[in-house]
């Protein structure tokens, strides 16, 4: 099972200046909730982008052309389809960023997880891609509004590949 994860503004903003636009606590615990235990692949950029490293209790998997790149508890691979080739078939599979790693594994993917911020930010420089309606169906969508700890309302919404 390949998944897609990630907070999307109405605009389809995900980033800006390689960091989150927004901090949801609810948002990240679904994160953590749903890879933990499996596997998360992403890109050089968004690995540096995390304040920790590698996270925890998950196969961490880097996407880099650059040879020389190690890190801690870390997998590196040149390329998507390197990476998943390296992947048993029984494996769930999350792609936690960036935007190219999203757009290049968009036409594989079996689910999105995705959480709709409603905000269109002011600035933002990565994107996720443009999702065609024909090939997927909403599977869950739970709507949450702003709170003490959330400063914008969002969508949990999980969406499945047409059959």
């Amino acid at each position: 099972m390949l998944t897609l994860i990630a907070a999307v503004a109405e605009n389809g903003a995900i980033g800006f200046q390689n960091k989150l636009l927004y901090w949801l606590p609810n948002d990240l615990k679904r994160f953590k909730a749903l890879t933990t235990g499996h596997t998360i692949v992403m890109g050089r950029k968004t690995f540096e982008s995390l304040p920790k490293g590698a996270l925890p209790n998950r196969r961490n998997i880097v996407l880099t052309r650059n040879a020389d790149f190690t890190a801690e508890n870390t997998e590196t691979f040149a390329s998507l389809k390197q990476a998943l080739a390296a992947c048993s078939a029984d494996e769930e599979v999350f792609i936690i960023g960036g935007a190219s790693v999203y757009k290049e594994a968009l036409p594989y993917a079996d689910r999105l997880c995705l959480t709709l911020v409603h905000d269109t930010p002011a600035e933002a420089d990565a994107f996720f891609p443009t999702l065609n309606a024909d090939e997927r169906k909403v599977e869950v969508e739970e709507k949450h509004d702003a709170d003490e700890r959330h400063a914008f309302d969002y969508t949990f919404i999980d969406y499945v590949r047409r059959v």
